[in-house]
């Protein structure tokens, strides 16, 4: 009987030791692509962040730092980039990282052999990608871009993988095991991971919970040991039993309309939606006060660039917004729709209150609901929509958040063009000197921000709540997940 009894407690202590290497994080959305050059949704850089690396990673200060890469330089003209490669990275498949793979991985971007490329940096600023020696490989662009170090953390991945949708292999400090769409998403510590000291846990389950008050119940069940992205409601509801971290996170919630598509081709039209909108009081109903009101398509976390003053240029006013809609000719306001991504509450209680303020002013917004999939497909993609609100997921760079709305960007899913904007971008990335970058991104800011491109409502403050054991979040200015630096204790 004793010995019965001391080896059922050996097994509770094992599995207990086992259960403290697993950690378990509540996520919203399945990814659209494990491929890493393909994905497009901030939800699957959230979670493969950890299994992908770049010659360069981001830091949690906003920077880029060393990965694959063990150092860098630049030429004095911002024309070429060269990169020393360290000694002994391996991918998760036991090979190592060879100046081959780095050169087919940056080539995949650009385009080569006739084939385009995977993305439309790399092919519009890249001219020549070269390997020195079998340590060095260098980058020379065809056009200056002071902002395009922060393209090189992008994913290196292996040249003799055959399939990377099916078999995602990286060099990140954890290695990808399986994903069951619409469940999960897991991932385990790679043992020769070139820095020794991470990742601290064995194992990592990205457990795909659409329904937010789903994922709170997993929490408190204690099914679920990280709770990412909670609104001040929630966060207060679970009191202080856990860890809770707040940070600004280089998020704009905007609601963004459509510019080829009546009435929202017309600017008056645009701004009589702008002046309808009460910012406050969705930060206050929505946020319950944890956000930072927005002017245009930047949050103030990039403070170099950041343009103050323009959170104010549309005052609430029914009487601005009926006016007018009546100059355009909409006296007693319009039919519309608003679309939104079915998983993202926080979205959807926006749209509610929007439709709300909105009828103030004669226009009935109908909101419609759709699977975060379709929204990729119809919004984002086709552009077959006439007003949408989602979070745009911060950059490191303030080219790569303002060029969203240059004219022909296959991103621009607002339809929205304007040559002086479009002008003011592509000299910006050729300044060297910050302050008269800066000056150019602010003006392009205030166009934005006059031709009501949209409605810029909110940075919403990052909350997370974590299991009362669980230690070692870092907060990063970009829409990711970084497992390797957790621990129970």
């Amino acid at each position: 009987m004793r010995r019965i009894g001391l080896m059922l407690m050996l097994l509770i202590v094992a599995v207990t030791a086992l259960l403290s290497q697993r950690i378990v994080v509540a996520v919203m959305q399945d990814p659209d692509f494990l491929d890493p050059h393909r994905a497009a949704a901030s939800g699957t850089y959230e979670m493969m962040f950890n299994v992908f690396e770049g010659l360069l990673k981001p830091n949690p200060n906003g920077t880029v730092i060393p990965a694959i890469a063990e150092s860098y330089s630049i030429s004095e003209d911002g024309m070429v980039y060269t990169f020393n490669l360290r000694s002994g990275v391996k991918f998760h498949n036991g090979s190592e990282v060879t100046v081959d793979d780095v050169l087919y991985s940056l080539n995949r971007l650009k385009g080569s052999n006739g084939e385009r490329g995977l993305s439309p940096d790399f092919e519009k600023f890249v001219s020549k990608i070269e390997a020195v020696d079998d340590k060095t490989v260098r980058v020379k662009l065809s056009t200056l871009n002071t902002d395009f170090l922060e393209k090189f953390i992008v994913a290196i991945i292996p040249e003799s993988n055959e399939n990377h949708e099916k078999n995602p292999v990286g060099t990140g400090p954890f290695r990808f095991v399986e994903y069951r769409p619409g469940q999960r998403l897991v991932i385990e510590k790679f043992e020769e991971y070139w820095n020794p000291e991470l990742p601290k846990v064995e194992e990592v389950e990205f457990r795909i919970i659409p329904d937010n008050q789903a994922a709170i119940m997993s929490f408190l069940a204690g099914e679920v040991q990280i709770l990412p992205r909670l609104d001040a409601i929630q966060a207060m509801a679970l009191g202080d039993r856990y860890n809770l971290l707040t940070a600004e996170q280089n998020m704009v919630q905007l609601m963004a309309m459509n510019h080829a598509v009546s009435p929202f081709d017309d600017i008056r039209v645009r701004r009589a939606i702008n002046h309808a909108v009460d910012k406050e009081e969705i930060i206050e109903i929505v946020a319950g006060g944890y956000g930072t009101k927005l002017g245009s398509n930047m949050s103030p976390i990039m403070s170099a660039y950041y343009r103050e003053g323009l959170e104010d240029y549309y005052e609430p006013s029914v009487e601005k917004a009926k006016a007018l809609l009546s100059e355009a000719g909409y006296p007693d306001g319009f039919d519309t729709k608003i679309t939104v991504p079915s998983n993202y509450q926080f979205h959807i209680d926006t749209a509610q209150v929007i439709a709300e303020q909105l009828k103030r002013v004669g226009v009935r917004a109908e909101i419609e609901l759709v699977e975060w999939s379709v929204w990729l497909d119809r919004v984002y993609t086709a552009r077959e929509y006439e007003m949408t609100i989602i979070g745009l997921t911060g950059k490191l760079s303030a080219y790569e958040i303002l060029r969203r709305y240059v004219s022909d960007y296959p991103r621009n899913f607002y339809n929205y063009s304007d040559s002086e904007y479009d002008r003011i971008i592509s000299l910006a990335i050729e300044k060297t000197a910050v302050e008269e970058k800066a000056s150019m991104f602010k003006r392009a800011q205030e166009i934005l921000t006059e031709d009501a491109a949209a409605v810029y409502i909110m940075d919403p403050n990052f909350i997370v709540a974590l299991a009362p054991n669980l230690h070692g979040y870092t907060v990063y200015p970009l829409y990711v997940q970084d497992m390797s630096t957790l621990y129970y204790r």
